[in-house]
């Protein structure tokens, strides 16, 4: 069994939705991400959000050592969208 649909965000571990504080940013992801149960129509899809997170992940000093299990194990799809988008 895999996973129904995702809603894909590249940002660090542990701020799924944003900034704290940043309640129009949050708002926006939000909407984006409910927005997938519309656009996708069958099981496994995902969808990547387009946000890119503020500032460079490895500065932000409450980064965890690793990255999320989600994007570990979506890395390689993560790197194909990337070079898609161009």
């Amino acid at each position: 069994m895999g996973i129904p649909r995702t809603a894909a965000i590249e940002y660090p571990y542990g701020r799924p939705v944003g900034q704290v504080g940043d309640r129009e940013g949050q708002r926006k992801v939000l909407l984006n991400a409910l927005s997938v149960f519309e656009k996708a129509k069958k099981p496994g899809e995902v969808w990547h959000l387009p946000f890119t997170w503020p500032e460079e992940p490895k500065k932000a000093d409450w980064q965890p050592p690793e990255m999320s299990p989600l994007i570990k194990y979506y890395l390689e799809d993560i790197k194909k969208a990337r070079q898609a988008q161009g």
